[in-house]
């Protein structure tokens, strides 16, 4: 397995620039226009959605505890000057505060992880850069996720999402998927078993006495962590061997 280190400037560096796209798109359509990777959303929910979300995490990663917080009520909806408004000040305000934040600061997560500010930092940029995606496509005009953005996307999926529990995919397969990342010279093995799984590493994954069921899904890192995230679909990438053990994968 090839991992990908990247750092609390790099992530940050991601947001500064998928935050105000974001914003731009989603002032560019307009709240009603559907939101084509999520259905029966508009560009209306995907916007209130971003906001609440980035006002809960600057709420909770500055409480130095690692405690799970209390739920919080979602924020009521305004109209659609104040929304953008709003969602203006949270992404700048955002910014601000991971910028802030040392990234070993105690701070909760929802992942089997050190509860540390720094999966802040990554999940932030993540889910800004797959929204800003969203945005962009409700605009019509999609543009790919940054290559090395991606890869650590991929990454993120596969090493916190997944391992939390959070899949969307069938959860009774055995297998393993081959993830070639073609852009990026980046490849990844999963093995699955029913509802465990575990990140091979590259090195020891070609056994030629590992006879369990494969699949291998080829595509930019951008295209992968799309289709991970139920955005794209599966047959937009190359895609070999059983389809059903990539869909496991799936957690968005």
């Amino acid at each position: 397995m090839n991992r990908l280190h990247a750092t609390k400037d790099f992530w940050l560096a991601a947001l500064r620039a998928d935050g105000p796209a974001f914003y731009d798109a989603v002032a560019e359509t307009g709240p009603d226009p559907a939101v084509p990777g999520i259905p029966d959303w508009t560009v209306a929910d995907l916007a209130h959605h971003v906001t609440d979300t980035l006002q809960w995490v600057r709420g909770t990663v500055a409480r130095g505890v690692t405690d799970r917080p209390e739920p919080t009520a979602a924020l009521p909806r305004e109209g659609w000057t104040e929304t953008l408004d709003l969602l203006r000040r949270e992404v700048t305000g955002t910014i601000e505060t991971l910028e802030a934040l040392d990234p070993d600061f105690p701070a909760w997560n929802w992942a089997p992880q050190p509860k540390r500010a720094v999966f802040w930092h990554r999940r932030i940029a993540h889910e800004m850069s797959v929204h800003r995606w969203d945005a962009e496509a409700a605009a019509g005009r999609a543009t790919a996720i940054e290559t090395k953005l991606a890869t650590d996307g991929v990454g993120e999926i596969l090493d916190t999402w997944l391992p939390a529990g959070r899949r969307k995919g069938p959860t009774d397969l055995h297998g393993v998927v081959h993830l070639v990342g073609t852009d990026a010279g980046q490849e990844w093995f999963v093995r699955l078993r029913g509802a465990g799984i575990a990140l091979l590493d590259t090195g020891t994954i070609l056994d030629t006495d590992d006879h369990h069921a494969r699949a291998k899904a080829t595509g930019s890192v951008s295209d992968l962590q799309l289709a991970l995230m139920g955005r794209k679909n599966p047959d937009q990438l190359a895609l070999t061997g059983d389809p059903r053990l990539f869909q496991a994968l799936r957690t968005g």
